[in-house]
C-alpha cells in the first residue's frame, strides 16, 4: 500500500488516506453564511476521495474577515448552514474540517477577481486591527492597535467559534496562524512592535497565539484533533523563521495540538519567495523531526509520486493540496491509479473507473 493511501489516525479520528484538501477561500458568501457553492465545491472534493476536506478560513468575528464575502463562525446561523456541508462530506467517507481565522491588518479587502485591494468606504470598509499600528503594504490602511483586554476577548472568540464548529459537525478544527493574518502578526517581529506582555521576545510574541490554541483545545473534545497552520518563515531577514517555528511547535504539542500545517510567507508584500515544486517540504520535515509533532506539507505538491516521496521520506505525515485540487477534484482517484493501488470509487461513478 503506498503511504499516500495508508490511513492516518490522530486521536479518535482515522483519515482514509493522507490527501488533505487545503483551506481555500471562495469569496462567495453573504454575511458569512455558506451556500450551495460551498456545498458543491467542498462536496466534490469529498466525492473525489480526499481523506480530509478543510473549509476555508472562517472568521471568528465580522471584522476578522479578509473580505465581506468570507465564511464565518461568529453566530449560530452560520454554524447551522455548515451542517449539511459537513454531513455530506462525512457521508462520502472524508473527514470534515474547518479553519478558524482572523485576518488582522489584511482584513477589509475586495475578492481577488475584484482587484484584492483595500475596500473603499462605499464598499463596506471597516477598520482592521493588529498587534501594532503598522500597515501591511503601501496603500493599505494603518490598523488599530489591539488593547490587551480586546486580545483576551478575541481568544474567547476563537473558542466560541470552535464550539460552533463542533455543533456544525466538524471533526477537525485548524487555527490559522499563517500568511500574515492576525495570529501570525503577533508571532512575527516584523509586525509586532508591542512592549507589553504580548510583544517583545519570543515568549511575549507567542503568548496570544498560544493562548488561542489552548482555548480551542480546551473546548474541543479530547477524541478530536486540533491542527495549527503556521508560516514557517517570513522569507525576510529578522522576521519569523524556522528556528522560532520549531520552538513554537514544541509549545503547541505540549498543550495538545496534534498537527502543524506547514506553510510560509504572507507577512510582507515584497518577500522574495523561492517557490518551486515542494519548496515548503523542508519546513515540514524539520518541524516534524525537531519538535516531535505530526506535520503536513503544502505548496506546489502536484503529482502522486511527489506526494508519495514526501511521505515515504518521513518529511510529513500528510499532504495538503490546494490548486491541484481546484484543477481536479478527483485528484486522489487519479493518484491511486498512478501509484497502482485500488481504492473505492463512488458507486455512481464506477462505470467510468
Amino acid at each position: 500500500m503506498p503511504k499516500l493511501f495508508s490511513p492516518l489516525a490522530l486521536r479518535g479520528v482515522t483519515f482514509r488516506n493522507r490527501i488533505f484538501v487545503s483551506p481555500m477561500c471562495q469569496y462567495s458568501c453573504t454575511d458569512g453564511i455558506p451556500n450551495d457553492w460551498h456545498l458543491v465545491h467542498l462536496g466534490s472534493r469529498a466525492v473525489g476521495g480526499a481523506g480530509l476536506v478543510m473549509v476555508e478560513a472562517s472568521a471568528v468575528t465580522p471584522e476578522g474577515r479578509i473580505s465581506p464575502s468570507d465564511t464565518g463562525l461568529w453566530n449560530d446561523t452560520q454554524a447551522d448552514a455548515f451542517k449539511r456541508i459537513s454531513s455530506f462530506i462525512a457521508a462520502q467517507g472524508s473527514i470534515p474540517g474547518i479553519q478558524l481565522a482572523h485576518a488582522g491588518r489584511k482584513a477589509s479587502t475586495a475578492p481577488p477577481w475584484k482587484g484584492g485591494h483595500p475596500l473603499d468606504a462605499g464598499d463596506g470598509r471597516w477598520q482592521p486591527v493588529a498587534p501594532s499600528p503598522l500597515s501591511f503594504a503601501p496603500g493599505y490602511p494603518v490598523p488599530r492597535e489591539l488593547p490587551a483586554a480586546e486580545i483576551e476577548s478575541l481568544t474567547m472568540s476563537f473558542a466560541e467559534a470552535a464550539r460552533r464548529a463542533l455543533q456544525a459537525g466538524f471533526k477537525v478544527v485548524e487555527v490559522h496562524m499563517a500568511h500574515g493574518y492576525l495570529l501570525h502578526e503577533f508571532l512575527s517581529p516584523l509586525s509586532n512592535h508591542r512592549q507589553d506582555e504580548f510583544g517583545g521576545n519570543l515568549e511575549g510574541r507567542v503568548r496570544f497565539p498560544q493562548n488561542v490554541a489552548a482555548a480551542v483545545r480546551d473546548v474541543w473534545p479530547d477524541s478530536l484533533p486540533v491542527f495549527v497552520r503556521i508560516s514557517a518563515t517570513d522569507w525576510v531577514d529578522n522576521g519569523w523563521d524556522l528556528a522560532q517555528s520549531i520552538a513554537f511547535a514544541r509549545r503547541l504539542r505540549e498543550i495538545g495540538v496534534d498537527l502543524i500545517d506547514c506553510s510560509s510567507g504572507g507577512m510582507v508584500a515584497d518577500a522574495k519567495i523561492p517557490a518551486g515544486p515542494g519548496f515548503q517540504v523542508p519546513f515540514s520535515a524539520a518541524i516534524r523531526r525537531d519538535a516531535g509533532i505530526a506535520t503536513a506539507a503544502v505548496g506546489l505538491i502536484t503529482n502522486a509520486q511527489q506526494a508519495e516521496q514526501t511521505l515515504v521520506c518521513e518529511d510529513a505525515d500528510a499532504v495538503f493540496l490546494a490548486r491541484a485540487l481546484l484543477r481536479d477534484p478527483y485528484w486522489p482517484l487519479h493518484a491511486a491509479k498512478d501509484l497502482g493501488v485500488e481504492v473505492p470509487w463512488p458507486v455512481q461513478y464506477e462505470r467510468a473507473k
